[in-house]
């Protein structure tokens, strides 16, 4: 399988809608692929229309000792889902502490659902330094770093990428870290100077920009994608110019394998 984690060091940064419509132009291209939510607010299940009240999760099934296959969801979308699941703080603090103590749980979990050797896994994580963000880094084979065009966003990008070669680094299946500058407004000169200096200093590890489109707000009203809301829109293109190049990156890590 090939694990694609989608970080970042600070919240607000629209990572997790950038996840599940991420997840959905690779699907749309053509790949398997699986999302699983790591961050305890359990939104990326609404991007695929899973009903706000449902409680089932991974971390629920973690914690009853059951299989993930308990926890999945599958709606309209290509794109199967495992949400966090809804937990109470207690659970949620025994879950961590779970997590602490097994480094491998995440791995174990994935393979054991027999997932193909092309079969693309897009995970979301919660923003900073936890203990789900070690398990999803210990195992990813590309990290997606995720910024707003902005000075707080750009402070950040040197703490997520220490965490990224402490956990990372090394091994030999890890193909390396990029950058998506997500809600781009290109009238506002900020967001473009700030665009322009990553590009300068990061290069070709900037991955891609994704615009500001009001497409991608009104698809989570509709319970849908941005792809299948409006797939004309510039924030659709986007993305998929960001699937493509991930799909080819892929792709020759796997030959070279």
């Amino acid at each position: 399988m090939k694990i694609i984690a989608v970080v970042s060091a600070k919240g607000g940064v629209g990572k997790t809608t950038l996840s599940a419509n991420l997840a959905e132009a690779l699907a749309v291209a053509g790949e398997n692929v699986l999302a699983v939510d790591l961050d305890p607010q359990n939104a990326l299940r609404l991007h695929f229309g899973m009903p706000p009240q449902e409680v089932a999760g991974h971390a629920r099934a973690a914690l009853a000792g059951e299989a993930w296959q308990q926890s999945m969801y599958k709606g309209r979308s290509r794109v199967l889902v495992v949400p966090f699941g809804a937990l109470n703080e207690a659970d949620r603090s025994a879950f961590e502490a779970h997590l602490a103590t097994h480094p491998g749980w995440l791995r174990t979990e994935l393979a054991a659902l027999g997932l193909g050797r092309d079969d693309v896994v897009v995970i979301d994580t919660p923003p900073g330094p936890s203990p789900y963000m070690r398990q999803v880094l210990s195992c990813a084979r590309l990290c997606v770093m995720v910024s707003l065009p902005d000075a707080a966003s750009y402070a950040t990008l040197p703490l997520m990428e220490d965490l990224i070669r402490t956990y990372c680094e090394g091994r030999p299946d890890f193909l390396g870290h990029v950058l998506v500058i997500n809600q781009v407004d290109v009238s506002r000169q900020l967001g473009k100077d700030v665009v322009q200096v990553l590009r300068a200093q990061l290069g070709e590890r900037v991955l891609g920009v994704i615009h500001q489109d009001q497409a991608v707000a009104e698809a989570l009203a509709y319970d849908r994608s941005v792809l299948e809301y409006n797939p004309h829109s510039q924030a659709t293109h986007d993305l998929q110019r960001c699937a493509a190049w991930i799909r080819k990156a892929l792709a020759a890590h796997g030959e070279a394998a």
